[in-house]
């Protein structure tokens, strides 16, 4: 228990504790905040990088947003995140610009091989087995962004701007795995007949690789040991005893302590040692370098042995020969090339900031000091490359380059027509189709600001610093055709008025008529005739009054005299109505007397209008003239007023009286625009890529006064209202300075020196980018320029300089004693030579110099030999004999023996040391031969010149008589080729040639055009017809009809109604009753028709048949005179007018009105009808017609070009017929606005080459097959049906055939021992000079080596190691044949192009005991072409006892191991589960029992025998056909089950069925039947429904294949 104070103690330090650990709690809970942000629970979360801005390329920047999120994932303010830890919030990019698409492409590589696809994690890949022909694989390929220029690497954004990046892997089918495929075994080796254990082999090659993961090639090399009957007795086994010598041990310099100092010679091998003492026979200073380079010579040994056929080592007294093999030697201390340091890194090629992400390169060098000698190493690579990259801001900005132009030269039409006729010559102004030309240059590109403040042009560059493709140099250009205008026919005459009516003056005035312009003139020469005559006449009137009469009313009563209101308006000039103020006279009465017949006057009509004038101007023999006419329409009764006679019923006035003779105003061309010194001229400036004009000037013409067929007359004869304007503003075309571009750089002149002395010039060459014109200043006349390079160095030139051999130095005499025991100072040795580098002038160089100008340094050193006294020694070799001219005859050279050779016997032997050599004598006999096609047809070239700006030939020639050239091979008497020259200066042989010329199609000129095909608005047509047709490639022709022609067809105006009917007033009515009392009654009246020519202005009659038959106007008509008692009424009054829209609603009413009242009661006739307004009838609407569009019209002067195409209106009635254009216009029908468009012909250009290149190299240095070759470039293409371009653009031709000099490597010798039997050799080839047509494959020939030059100084090449095997040891064999070429197949179907070929080598094992040291066995394969597929199948033999032997073979016959499946591997043995224990039966092939010959199988329903039944009479032939049919059928043997117990056999013995069989199961069948039907009737159910019989259990028989059953 706790005492009381102490609880209050306890309960205060509580409260303290916890206040304190609330206050902890909240520090930590801050210090959490503090360290979370410190522990990364705020992160930065940039955003995507926004669009690339700013300057195209590098110069790009583009910036994205950042976020700060708590891990949580809620954002936070920007604070919380760590500084420190901010990702950039912009970065530089480069900015793709639409120019750089002809700068970056994508670059695809080949796919890559087809792997396996990857297992998914957890499962594990498909078996071998398992694979049926191929499994799913993958394959890869490289893809990456390049420049197309330097295919330098860029980021891939750039090309993804233009184009989707293109796919780098794709599925791919990887045949099955395929086990590598070996031959069959060769026969076993043969057993000698010695005792002891002996082996023999056999061994079989590799004909196919595993591929695709399959398994690898089994043992190519089976062993056994021989049955060997024969034991040895002991210590009596045979044996061979083989001395074996060991490898060349490494050079090594002579110890200290094996040198003889004291007088005796010390021998110590031991490696161990490092007191080298350096023995010097003989050392050279180096030309090249102060420091002195000595070849140091030393020896080298070998170990020689007895070895014994088991593979043992045996004494060496039992291999004892005459003489013990060398086992020392003189040799060359291996020594390494040895170098200078590094120079230091030369400048990066990158100087500049450009477009292009490639970095530049930067390289250093190191010259040789010593080269390798002794086997030493190779020197290294004397010159280092490497990427070097500047940082940005340290390099200025590259200069870009870019195209630009001059202006276009002057349109050429000349040169299109000159196509079309070679005869062609300039007869007058041309327009239409042509070409022009421009100069295409690179200059480099210059900033916005300087280019605005820099008026001179850029200086030209090289035109391959230009990226992307150049501007075409030439263009289709048009030169417009002018066309006259199209007018009307000339209206009516007006009245005669005042020239001024605001201002009248005289008694003189003027008549006139005017026309319109249907269609525009175009082009600057077109024309547009006068459109206003004028006659003079007198007594003008500007205004004048009109009047119209109203009816006749009486004074008194209803008839007699009476009076007419007359309404009067003062009409202009034009018949618009003014203010009666304005006509002179005073108006016209209000009123004029008339009178109305009463019933018996005479009735008499109104008087018709006037006619038209019969004349357009009255000459000396007729005048106009004008009727019109009244007709009696009812004679007067008793007491009446009479009819007046018939010369009252006439009035005539005349007409058109003034002259025929017109006045028109003629003007002449506007002339050029001048300067007008009242305008203020505004001098504006212009660029030579834009037009401008410098103010404004004025354009004059002349204006004159003509009279119709008399000319020119004075010019107050014309109305001065009607004069044309002389003067009109025009814009003055600025001068135009020529502008030459600044003069390029001179072309460099070579950096590096020359050989020879040949002038090296440089050169330079401006521009015209803007010709002179209006007056400017003219251009400079130097354009080119060119002087001579100076302080152009002469190319040194290096050779090697050998010193003289030393003497031959042989292993020192110490250590020779020391190891052989002999003292003779001879035998194989080395000698050495200094050999230096010097130039031309024979002062040292460098040795990399020579290094560089020749094939290798010659040799420093060389074997030798010290003769020993045993040698046979002879004197050198004499001078060979010389030749006679004779060709058959031999030269020959002699040596002798000397001292004591020529005693000794060995040394007389002529085969092994010749003392005479014999060679044929040189012949300077040659033939030749043809060789190679004949090359293609050479015209002679013309001299190449600027022509109107293309480059073509001179008399540019396509056809024509040419040459053609074969090449000759030329060879010596024996076969060798030798050059060409020995045979024929040229090395061809020619022949004449000729080149078809083409002929284009070639069509007559155009007929004249046909006649306007119908009034208004026609068609007229024009044609051309084929002349001649177009061959050897000629132009072809247009698209022909039928008769071989071409149309033309344009619409056409001819006057509407040009051919009318004119008629006369009707003749008085003549009554029928020849009574003379009746002068009243009907009748008939008569006049006359005419047809006019509209056009004609004297209105002359032509034939009828020109007007329209269709409307001929009647020339007689019924007629009545009404009689003095009958009513008389008027002639009816014209229809009022129907509405446009011809409503059938609506009608149209015609009036008249009484004359005089009939004497009886009867009322008059009608005075009013009214009929519907019917369309087509009285009726009619109208439209505008259009017709098509011409094709387009050229002028006659043009042949291609711009054109116009027209259409012309017309407007027709709705019962089809054409009527005037007035009768549209008065309806205010809306007009078509475009009458004319401008087209365009498509020019028809013939293909342009440019000059033939000269022609190229050879493309082989020598031998056949050499082909040389020129191209020529299509500088414009075709256009339209103009000639085709050739198809051949390259002309070769085969070079001569010049002889090839090769050194050609022997084949390696035999395994050379010096001395031992076996063990490690030396082997050696030779290289020898051959002269051959190209192909080594060929017939080569040897020559002398000094025809190909320097020898390449490679000693590796001419020596290798070699081994030949001791009996017993485990040794490789040679290699096997290489396997017919295979190609890897699916089915049957090639998988790929290249096929493959193996070759292996095997191990063959001589002893049990030395099997552990066998090599590997060795497969190659290499690919092949010519490939074939072979398939593999397994083959059985036939059965014997149950066994058989399987096999697999190619589908060439080969038998093999490997390539057909295990899978689909026959069965050897055959065996029967279960085993086949019944009578009769036996195991067949297909793993099933079966029955003996002449048994038939009754089987199990579970597929087992059951047991074998003989087949009744189965030694006939029936019987054997039933046994198969029955053997085919399966039969279920339960039946038999059944049946086997009962006395009542259901079957013959035969098989057969008996007849009860058949009576039982009909009897059964009708009993089943009645039980049906029987229960049927009993069930009463409530539907009945019809039940099925229950199914019948089927029985099985034993069938015979009789077919009655």
């Amino acid at each position: 228990m706790c005492p009381k104070g102490n609880l209050a103690v306890v309960r205060w330090l509580w409260r303290g504790m916890r206040k304190l650990f609330l206050l902890l709690s909240f520090l930590l809970s801050h210090a959490a905040h503090l360290e979370g942000k410190k522990d990364n629970q705020f992160i930065w979360k940039p955003g995507p990088w926004g669009r690339c801005t700013g300057d195209c390329g590098p110069g790009g920047f583009q910036s994205r947003a950042l976020w700060c999120f708590h891990f949580e994932g809620w954002t936070s303010h920007l604070s919380n995140c760590d500084e420190n830890n901010r990702p950039p919030k912009e970065r530089s990019c480069f900015r793709v610009c639409d120019w750089h698409r002809n700068l970056f492409q994508w670059e695809v590589s080949d796919w890559h091989h087809c792997v396996l696809v990857p297992p998914a994690l957890g499962q594990a890949r498909p078996r071998a087995t398992e694979c049926v022909t191929a499994q799913h694989g993958l394959q890869h390929r490289t893809v990456r962004c390049v420049q197309k220029l330097n295919r330098t690497v860029a980021v891939n954004e750039i090309c993804e701007h233009f184009a989707p990046q293109p796919p780098t892997e794709q599925a791919c089918l990887i045949p099955c795995p395929r086990d590598c495929v070996v031959s069959e075994f060769s026969q076993w080796s043969r057993c000698s007949k010695g005792c002891g254990k002996q082996l023999q082999h056999r061994t079989r090659s590799a004909i196919a690789p595993p591929l695709y993961g399959g398994l690898q090639c089994p043992n190519l090399t089976e062993s056994r040991a021989c049955d060997a009957p024969i034991s040895c007795p002991l210590g009596a086994e045979e044996y061979m005893f083989s001395l074996k010598v060991g490898p060349w041990s490494k050079c090594r310099l002579p110890l200290l302590k094996e040198l003889n100092l004291s007088g005796r010679t010390i021998l110590d091998f031991s490696s161990d040692s490092k007191e080298l003492v350096t023995f010097r026979h003989q050392s050279y200073k180096a030309h090249h370098h102060s420091k002195s380079c000595d070849i140091e010579i030393g020896y080298q040994t070998r170990q020689v042995w007895c070895t014994r056929s088991d593979g043992k080592n045996a004494t060496l007294s039992l291999c004892t020969q005459d003489s013990l093999p060398v086992t020392i030697q003189s040799c060359i201390m291996p020594k390494d090339c040895e170098t200078t340091e590094w120079s230091s890194w030369s400048p990066c090629s990158k100087t500049c900031r450009s477009g292009s992400l490639s970095p530049g390169f930067r390289s250093r060098s190191r010259n040789v000091k010593h080269v390798a000698v002794g086997g030493g190493e190779d020197c290294p690579e004397l010159l280092e490359k490497e990427a070097c990259i500047i940082e940005g801001e340290l390099l200025h900005s590259c200069p870009r380059y870019s195209w630009r132009t001059s202006e276009w030269k002057e349109c050429q039409v000349s040169l299109l027509l000159e196509q079309q006729d070679p005869h062609w010559h300039v007869t007058g102004p041309v327009c239409g189709g042509g070409i022009q030309t421009r100069e295409v240059y690179c200059t480099q590109s210059t900033p916005a600001p300087a280019a605005q403040r820099a008026k001179e042009v850029s200086r030209p560059v090289e035109n391959t610093l230009c990226l992307g493709p150049a501007p075409s140099a030439s263009q289709l250009c048009n030169i417009p055709c002018s066309t006259d205008c199209i007018v009307s026919s000339w209206s009516a005459w007006g009245l005669c008025v005042h020239e001024n009516c605001h201002d009248p003056q005289g008694r003189k005035g003027f008549r006139m008529r005017q026309r319109h312009v249907l269609m525009e003139s175009t082009g600057p020469a077109g024309h547009c005739p006068h459109l206003v005559e004028s006659v003079p006449c007198e007594d003008p009137v500007c205004y004048q009054w009109l009047t119209s009469e109203g009816i006749c009313i009486p004074d008194h009563g209803k008839c007699g005299p009476g009076h007419r209101i007359l309404k009067a308006v003062c009409q202009n000039e034009q018949g618009e109505d003014v203010s009666g103020t304005l006509c002179p006279a005073s108006p016209p009465p209000e009123e004029m007397v008339c009178e109305i017949p009463c019933r018996m006057d005479c009735v008499v009509s109104e008087w018709t209008e006037w006619s038209s004038c019969s004349q357009s101007c009255s000459n000396k023999n007729s005048d106009g003239k004008q009727t019109r006419s009244r007709t009696i329409l009812a004679l007067a009764g008793e007491g009446g007023k009479p009819c007046p006679p018939s010369q009252a019923l006439q009035e005539y006035r005349s007409c058109n009286d003034h002259s025929c003779m017109q006045l028109y105003w003629e003007t002449s061309a506007w002339g050029p625009c001048s300067e007008d010194t009242l305008v203020t001229a505004l001098n504006a400036t212009i660029g030579w890529n834009g037009e401008a004009t410098c103010g404004v000037g004025i354009q004059m013409r002349r204006v004159f006064c003509v009279k119709s067929h008399v000319g020119q007359v004075m010019t107050k004869r014309c109305p001065e209202s009607t004069r044309p304007e002389t003067v009109r503003p025009c814009l003055l075309p600025c001068k135009k300075d020529c502008l030459v571009t600044a003069f390029s750089e001179w072309t460099p002149c070579p950096r590096l020196c020359q050989p020879g002395n040949a002038t090296i010039k440089q050169s330079r060459y401006r521009i015209i980018i803007q010709e002179a014109a209006n007056g400017g200043q003219e251009c400079p006349d130097t354009l080119f320029e060119e002087r001579e390079c100076e302080d152009v160095s002469l190319c040194p030139i290096y050779r090697w300089r050998p010193q003289k051999w030393s003497p031959c130095i042989l292993v020192p005499e110490s250590v020779r004693q020391g190891i052989m025991g002999t003292s003779e100072a001879c035998g194989k040795g080395v000698q050495t030579r200094a050999v230096s580098c010097i130039s031309g002038n024979n002062q040292s160089a460098e040795m990399t110099e020579c290094l560089k100008q020749t094939n290798g340094m010659p040799p420093l050193v060389q074997e030798c030999t010290v003769p020993c006294h045993d040698d046979c020694t002879f004197t050198a070799w004499s001078k060979f004999t010389p030749c006679s001219t004779n060709c058959e005859t031999t030269r020959s050279r002699r040596r002798q023996l000397t001292g004591k050779s020529r005693k000794k016997e060995k040394c007389q032997d002529a085969d092994l040391y010749p003392l005479v050599e014999t060679e044929p004598c040189p012949c300077d006999v040659f033939t030749s031969h043809p060789y190679g096609n004949w090359s293609d047809c050479i015209l002679p070239e013309g001299r190449r010149e600027p022509q109107r700006g293309l480059w073509v030939q001179e008399d540019s020639k396509e056809c024509g008589e040419g040459m053609r050239f074969r090449a000759i091979a030329c060879s010596d008497k024996n076969g060798r080729p030798v050059d060409p020259t020995h045979c024929n200066s040229s090395g061809y042989i020619q022949e004449e040639c000729v080149i078809p010329c083409p002929f284009d199609c070639k069509l007559s000129d155009w007929s004249s055009w046909g006649s306007c095909s119908s009034s208004c608005v026609g068609v007229r047509i024009r044609s051309k017809w084929l002349k001649e047709k177009p061959y050897n490639g000629g132009r072809p022709c247009p698209k022909l009809d039928l008769k071989n022609q071409v149309h033309e067809a344009v619409p056409c105006y001819s006057e509407c109604n040009q051919y009318s009917w004119v008629v006369e007033h009707w003749s008085p009515c003549k009554i029928h009753n020849e009574l003379r009392s009746l002068r009243c009654g009907g009748g008939m009246q008569s006049r006359k028709i005419r047809c006019v020519n509209a056009a004609d202005g004297e209105g002359g009659a032509v034939d009828n048949s020109l007007c329209n038959q269709d409307e001929v106007p009647s020339e007689t008509q019924s007629c009545s005179l009404l009689c003095p008692s009958e009513c008389v009424m008027s002639e009816w009054g014209p229809w009022s007018k129907c509405p446009q829209s011809c409503d059938p609603h609506t009608t149209q009413r015609r009036t008249r009105h009484l004359l005089r009242p009939s004497l009886s009661s009867r009322t008059c006739a009608e005075d009013s009808q009214v009929r519907p307004c019917l369309l087509n009838e009285n009726c009619f609407q109208f439209q505008y017609n259009l017709t098509e569009w011409s094709t387009c019209q050229l002028s006659e002067n043009a042949t291609c070009g711009q054109g116009i195409r027209t259409r012309l209106l017309s407007c027709v009635r709705s019962d089809g017929k054409p009527v005037s254009v007035d009768q549209c216009e008065q309806h205010d029908l809306e007009k078509p606005q475009r009458m004319s468009l401008h087209c365009l012909v498509e020019c028809v250009v013939n293909c342009q080459l440019s000059g033939w290149t000269a022609w190229t190299e050879c493309s082989q240095t020598c031998g056949h097959g050499g082909r040389m070759s020129r191209t020529r470039f299509i500088i414009m293409p075709t256009q339209g049906e103009g000639r085709p371009c050739p198809t051949e653009l390259t002309q070769q031709k085969t070079c001569p055939v010049t002889p090839c000099y090769s050194w050609v490597l022997s084949n390696w010798s035999a395994c050379k021992l010096e001395g031992g039997d076996c063990g490690e050799g030396v082997q050696t080839r030779s290289l020898s000079c051959v002269v051959h047509s190209g192909s080594m494959s060929h017939w080569t020939v040897p020559v002398d080596n000094a025809l190909c030059g320097e020898m390449p100084f490679q000693d590796g090449i001419l020596k290798q190691p070699c081994s030949v095997p001791c009996p017993g040891d485990c040794h490789l064999t040679e290699w096997s044949e290489w396997s017919t070429c295979e190609l890897t197949c699916i089915e049957g179907r090639s998988f790929e192009t290249v096929g493959r070929q193996s070759r292996s080598r095997t191990f063959i094992i001589q002893s049990f005991e030395n099997q552990d040291s066998c090599p590997q066995q060795v497969v190659e394969t290499r690919p092949c072409t010519g490939g074939k597929c072979y398939h593999y199948t397994w083959k059985a033999s036939l059965w014997n006892n149950n066994e058989r032997t399987v096999w697999c073979q190619r589908s060439d016959g080969i038998n093999v191991t490997g390539g057909c499946s295990p899978q689909a591997r026959p069965a050897a043995i055959r065996q029967c589960n279960p085993a086949c224990r019944k009578p009769f039966s036996y195991c067949t092939q297909g793993g099933v029992c079966g029955c003996e010959k002449g048994y038939t199988e009754i089987m199990r329903s579970n597929g087992f025998l059951d047991y074998c039944m003989k087949v009744p009479g189965s030694e006939d032939k029936k019987a054997d056909v039933k046994n198969l049919a029955g053997k085919n059928r399966p039969v279920n043997s339960k039946i038999h089950d059944i049946f086997k117990g009962w006395s009542l056999q259901p079957l013959d013995p035969d098989g057969r069925v008996k007849i009860w069989v058949y009576g039982v199961s009909g009897g059964g069948f009708l009993i089943m039947i009645f039980l049906v039907f029987t229960s049927y009737f009993v069930c009463k159910k409530p539907k009945p429904h019809q039940s099925t019989p229950p199914q019948q259990k089927p029985l099985t028989l034993a069938y015979d294949g009789d077919l009655d059953m």
